[in-house]
């Protein structure tokens, strides 16, 4: 058949079946069709950059090199025209023809074999043209090749019975593609609606997308430049733009690799958290690009959530250009970016913590909570995450903070275990008697004062090797100090701890003496198996019906004066020293956080002011 002829093409049934698949099953948003189009273009435009530097003879050698989109409202059209290498007839009938050239049978049976779930093969087939029938009753791609011989032709399709190619005059080198709208996808003859999805989908392409003779992608795709060659001021500016931020970014990253996978990536962090203020989770900020074309603004599973506050690009040259959202969380292929670039970005941070601990402290001040987030939900990363922490504890003054790794730094020979307090404040938590026994001793203890830092300390449980251990818990086992003053006998302090708890009964689980007491007479101690004040609380505020009966271990000093005279009373005295007693256990549940009705604690105290009064 000579060139000069048109030829009528009818699909195959199973090419038929896969382009039914394409326009309904494997996108299911839309307005991408346009991403996939310029990003055609841009690939042919790129091909006939490299043709330049070894072909002499180009067909309209002096053509500018970019997309011109039009947007006709009157008519209901929408072209997207480059001047790229063209196609040939035969090369028409190879590409658009043929859907994914040789891989078409290879799609189907893989898709047959997925238990016709297209949406795990998406990706692995260029199909991409194809979406332009999702919102096209008819297609039309004008085309002639950059050989200087080359003809011009038209493809015409409905992407339904078939195809037809046929001469074309006046047919610039490149391609041309003419989409009849369909009624219900006019809005896509709006210049404005056109403008957004080149903004959000194509911003970065390396050549200039035109719209109305304007160009729409001002801004530079950065991430694939050196980072040399880009001024704090440029990377600024693109940190607004792409975050939409009026902030300036704390900390960035811009790295680029090609094993295990390539990767171009430009994170930034941002000065401010909304979240601290109130505006609500944030949803993910590092958009997914593929060479330069956006592939999801906000990809869910990309990277672990407690990175939700990070904004800029990752950019893979190995992701499919097709993938779409709903794929995106099960692609084995994105979870090993995500992981890549997590690891990066906790190095990133473990560096500058170590290189400007001011600038992190106050970093951190605002941004802790998601590093709090990351430990109790990132397994991968809970060991890295927790070395960026911060706390106070009882070896640093007000005000300051340290971490994990500086603890164990000061931590006693053969300590195998981090101590740790949660309380309210700083000042509660010294003003109890828990500390005692650990500063008399010179071991540090962390102090948590954060509403969710038990939470984190139950699911981080260790730290290089290390048990975390809570102090207001029985169980923690410390070695002997010389104390002053004189205890009670052993027979003295075994009488006293029957008559204890025989006095209490079920409110204590027992009574004895112990090593942590320097200057307080008794202590509460939660049970290893019990529930801690503040995940009381927490149940509490979760149910208002939760119901679980207070009980303590409590723990006695037999050296304390006021132990000493309730031993004797209790002989002596034993109305008084039943006051005494239940004062002593209300005391010890008031500095535990674990007193909730203190009426009875009221009453008895009236008590015992009248007794000392006579």
């Amino acid at each position: 058949m000579s060139e000069a002829t048109s030829e009528k093409h009818v699909f195959q049934a199973e090419i038929q079946q896969l382009l039914d698949l394409v326009v309904h099953s494997l996108y299911t948003d839309r307005e991408i069709f346009l991403r996939e189009l310029i990003s055609n273009a841009s690939d042919s435009m790129e091909k006939l950059r490299h043709l330049e530097g070894t072909e002499k003879d180009i067909h309209d050698a002096g053509l500018p090199l970019q997309v011109e989109v039009v947007a006709d409202k009157e008519a209901g059209t929408l072209t997207i025209q480059d001047h790229g290498i063209g196609m040939t007839r035969e090369e028409l009938v190879e590409n658009l023809g043929t859907i994914a050239h040789s891989g078409t049978k290879a799609f189907l049976t893989a898709m047959k074999e997925s238990g016709g779930s297209p949406e795990n093969m998406i990706g692995q087939f260029g199909v991409g043209f194809y979406a332009a029938f999702m919102v096209a009753d008819e297609v039309k791609v004008y085309s002639r090749s950059w050989r200087k011989d080359a003809e011009g032709l038209v493809w015409t399709s409905d992407g339904k019975s078939g195809y037809e190619i046929e001469p074309a005059d006046g047919v610039a080198r490149g391609v041309k593609i003419v989409l009849k709208l369909k009624e219900d996808q006019k809005e896509y003859a709006e210049e404005h609606r056109v403008k957004h999805l080149v903004e959000t989908y194509s911003n970065f392409v390396g050549f200039p997308v035109m719209i109305d003779g304007k160009r729409v992608n001002e801004v530079e795709a950065l991430w694939l430049k050196n980072k040399s060659e880009i001024s704090d001021e440029e990377y600024k500016a693109f940190y607004q733009f792409q975050a939409k931020a009026f902030d300036e970014p704390q900390y960035r990253l811009h790295f680029s690799a090609d094993a295990p996978l390539e990767i171009n990536a430009l994170v930034f962090v941002p000065s401010e958290n909304p979240e601290r203020m109130g505006f609500g989770k944030a949803d993910p900020g590092v958009a997914l690009y593929c060479k330069k074309v956006l592939i999801d603004p906000e990809p869910k599973g990309l990277l672990p959530d407690w990175m939700r506050f990070l904004k800029g690009v990752i950019d893979s040259a190995d992701l499919p250009l097709n993938i779409s959202r709903e794929t995106m969380q099960d692609s084995a292929l994105v979870r090993k970016i995500g992981t890549v670039i997590s690891k990066r970005v906790l190095k990133m941070f473990e560096k500058e913590a170590a290189g400007d601990p001011d600038k992190w402290r106050a970093f951190y001040k605002k941004f802790d909570r998601y590093f709090k987030e990351g430990v109790a939900t990132d397994f991968a990363n809970k060991e890295a995450l927790a070395k960026l922490l911060r706390f106070e504890s009882s070896m640093t003054e007000a005000g300051e903070v340290t971490s994990f790794p500086e603890y164990l730094t000061r931590a006693k020979d053969g300590q195998e275990k981090i101590y740790y307090i949660v309380g309210s404040s700083r000042e509660q938590i010294e003003a109890s008697p828990y500390l005692e026994a650990f500063k008399s001793r010179g071991l540090e203890v962390i102090y948590f004062t954060d509403a969710v830092d038990e939470y984190v300390a139950d699911s981080l449980a260790e730290f290089d090797g290390k048990k975390l251990q809570s102090i207001t818990q029985s169980g923690v086992e410390l070695e002997d100090t010389e104390l002053e003053g004189e205890p009670l006998s052993e027979e003295e302090t075994a009488s006293l701890c029957e008559f204890l708890k025989t006095e209490f009964g079920d409110k204590v689980t027992k009574v004895e003496a112990g090593k942590r007491l320097v200057d307080s007479p008794v202590v509460a101690l939660v049970p290893e198996d019990g529930m801690t004040p503040q995940m009381r609380a927490m149940m509490k505020a979760m149910d208002e019906n939760f119901q679980d009966e207070v009980k303590v271990d409590l723990e006695i000093n037999p050296r304390h004066e006021l132990v000493k005279r309730l031993a004797s009373a209790k002989d002596d005295n034993p109305d008084l020293a039943k006051l005494v007693a239940g004062q002593l256990l209300d005391n010890a549940l008031m500095a535990a956080g674990l007193l909730e009705d203190a009426r009875d604690t009221v009453k008895r105290m009236n008590q015992l002011m009248e007794k000392a009064l006579g």
